[in-house]
């Protein structure tokens, strides 16, 4: 047995799509779940298999070859097919379908900007998709077909026109990019695009087999506002439909989730416009009959979650099933759809980390991650009882690492409020000896930190380097209700540095604790907070401040989630910079006197770099010890998706740099060696 390393993450796999983490997909007649498994395949690139495991037991098989980038498994309606989509040479997102009994998969899209958001007709006939594609890719008809133009391909443009007040996502440049609606027939592999117009359409969903819902954006300045649209589509007299409008914070290319029913009901997750970002999100209902909405969890405190895993019907469409933030885990929920009742939990007390789900008659398959494992698949009854672990995909890996178990704990801030956390003890623990303390703070702000999730390998990185790990949910987080998550509204580094602090006064409390040794790690609102704390007190070693908000009107104008910052500060820069820049760890780097290296990824676009420079440049202006590691090729995902070579050297370094200000590691400071990290060893 052996404590956990950064390298280990060439070995760890993980049930997730390559884009988000998703729902396993359980066969029609619920006797097998479709799922994808993807392992790095070198420093630069993964492998992502589809895998499909006997709901009764017995082992998984492999579906997909090996050596290929498959992703988001869907059965056709019959069961007897399996769709798939498989990244080509050309990184773009292609559809293939396969036999379930067995046989060679078909390529059924060539399309230039890569399937997104795919969905199989009722009746099998038909799959409904969206792609990203310029004006001038329709005209090509490449948006249909690529063989319509085979000597077009995408190229950068040079020199970049500007039009949108929103030009770029987390990790890119949109480029003059819509996505559109499109609608592929199995039969003849044909591809039509059905939405039209300067606008985004998103989360196709069917309703009955000739009825497509979506939704887009069209009021105003779509970049601008929070209006949506939903639309309906119908197939045989090729007619749009606006069926109503509602409020959700969301920019290209997220949207808000939907799922429809064959009778003209659609659920959509919904937020008031005003402090949108610090609203709960809530689960409405449209029904076409009677063109009525209802608020269905109106009073239910919690936040329907939105990731991948979008609000579900049951199998008779009586009750809509979804996940949502609460204390310490991310459970599943369901609510009856006539309104007439409150949500009651299906999956809470025993469940860690969902990341996505399916609800069938019988079962209920959902994908979660524990303290113990990084990510499997796991099967209930319907009702949620009887669960059973259906997948061990790290099995071999974790057979011979040491993992201790965080303990969970309460803490009171200075207001008297509990507020939650844990703790994570060194692989090697002994209670009569003592350690350094590294503090973890999560990012968002307003999300929520598990035993699991995407930290799991750092928490545990950190504490096989002889580390207490304590992280926690401050003012801010979700789960506790949206009061608690207003707590910090214009007041970023108040509330929540009060409660971070509190907690690392009460760890500091136990005797195995070295008070004198303690560091702190944190990124995108953790790195706010990170940089935020460094300028507010000395009481830390040395810090790790990553893709941080470190001048907050220096990110308005250079963010895709500019209206993110005027939800949570109430203002612009231009109507009060003061706020903002006392709000800003920068306005603060004259006073660091700690340690702190600074890393970002040079492509992400949602805290972008250019704060990091900004406080860097600060650092070095007043002598603090300090390194900027920038990341070619990396957006805001770097930590959790990015190169597994960047991925392993981040952790590296992380480590490299706090061990060397350990009086509890025999390290000097990476500044006096040169910071050199071998190559070799981030590469396997």
């Amino acid at each position: 047995m052996r404590p956990i390393s950064p390298e280990d993450y060439h070995e760890i796999s993980k049930v997730t799509t390559g884009q988000l983490d998703t729902d396993p997909a359980l066969s029609p007649d619920e006797s097998r779940i479709a799922y994808p498994v993807k392992t790095p395949k070198d420093g630069m690139e993964y492998e992502s298999t589809i895998f499909v495991a006997p709901t009764d037991g017995g082992e998984p098989r492999r579906f997909t070859a090996p050596d290929t980038v498959d992703t988001d498994p869907a059965w056709s309606p019959s069961g007897d097919r399996l769709s798939f989509v498989r990244v080509d040479d050309s990184e773009i997102r292609q559809l293939y379908i396969m036999p379930t009994d067995g046989g060679e998969p078909r390529q059924a899209t060539d399309v230039i900007g890569g399937v997104s958001e795919y969905q199989w007709s009722p009746d099998g006939t038909r799959i409904v998709f969206t792609q990203a594609a310029t004006a001038e890719e329709h005209r090509l008809g490449v948006d249909l077909d690529k063989e319509a133009d085979p000597e077009y391909e995408r190229e950068e443009p040079d020199p970049r026109v500007i039009t949108r007040t929103v030009y770029t996502v987390h990790d890119g440049f949109i480029d003059g990019e819509r996505s559109h609606v499109y609608v592929l027939d199995i039969e003849s592999d044909t591809v039509t695009r059905i939405t039209e117009g300067d606008y985004d359409f998103l989360s196709p969903e069917w309703g009955d087999a000739s009825t497509i819902y979506y939704t887009s954006k069209q009021t105003g300045d779509p970049d601008d506002n929070y209006v949506q649209d939903l639309l309906s589509y119908d197939m045989d007299s090729e007619s749009e439909t606006q069926l109503t409008q509602f409020t959700f914070p969301a920019s290209f290319p997220a949207a808000p989730d939907i799922s429809a029913t064959g009778d003209g009901r659609i659920a959509f997750t919904v937020r008031e416009a005003e402090r949108a970002t610090m609203q709960q999100t809530d689960l409405a209902l449209y029904e076409v009959e009677t063109d009525e909405v209802t608020l269905l969890t109106d009073g239910f405190d919690r936040m329907i979650r939105r990731l991948s895993d979008r609000p579900k019907w049951g199998p008779d469409d009586r009750y809509l099933y979804f996940s949502t933030p609460g204390p310490g885990r991310i459970p599943i929920w369901r609510v009856c759809a006539d309104g007439a009742s409150t949500p009651e939990a299906i999956l809470d007390e025993e469940i860690h980390h969902v990341t996505g789900f399916e609800i069938g008659e019988d079962h209920l398959t959902f994908s979660q991650s524990e303290w113990n494992h990084p990510g499997d698949v796991f099967i209930a009854r319907s009702d949620g009882e009887d669960i059973r672990r259906v997948t061990t995909v790290n099995e071999d890996y974790l057979s011979n690492r040491i993992l201790n178990k965080p303990e969970e704990i309460t803490f009171e801030n200075p207001d008297g409020t509990d507020i939650h956390g844990y703790v994570l003890t060194p692989s090697d623990f002994d209670p009569d000896q003592t350690y350094p303390l590294a503090v973890e703070i999560h990012g968002g702000p307003h999300y929520l930190w598990t035993t699991a999730g995407t930290m799991w390998h750092e928490f545990q990185c950190l504490a096989a380097a002889g580390y207490v790990v304590f992280w926690c949910n401050p003012r801010g987080s979700v789960g506790w209700g949206e009061e608690f998550m207003q707590e910090i509204y214009r007041d970023w580094g108040g509330p929540d540095y009060e409660d971070i602090m509190a907690g690392v006064d009460t760890v500091m409390e136990r005797d195995y604790v070295d008070e004198t040794n303690a560091f702190v790690i944190g990124g995108s609102y953790g790195g706010f907070m990170t940089s935020w704390i460094v300028g507010k007190t000395d009481r830390f070693k040395a810090a790790v401040t990553q893709r941080g908000v470190n001048d907050i009107a220096g990110m308005y104008g250079s963010t895709d989630g500019y209206k993110f910052l005027e939800d949570e500060f109430g203002t612009v820069p231009w109507d009060d910079h003061q706020l903002l820049w006392e709000h800003s760890p920068a306005a603060y780097v004259d006073q660091v006197a700690t340690p702190t290296m600074v890393m970002h990824a040079e492509e992400d676009y949602r805290s972008t770099i250019n704060t990091s420079e900004m406080f860097y440049r600060g650092l070095r202006k007043n002598d603090v010890d300090t390194c900027f590691i920038r990341y070619p090729r990396e957006g805001h995902e770097l930590s959790r998706a990015g190169e597994p070579k960047h991925v392993v050297d981040r952790l590296r370094r992380i480590l490299r740099w706090i061990n060397g200000y350990s009086d509890h590691h025999d390290e000097d400071p990476a500044l006096e060696t040169g910071f050199v990290i071998d190559e070799d060893a981030t590469s396997t």
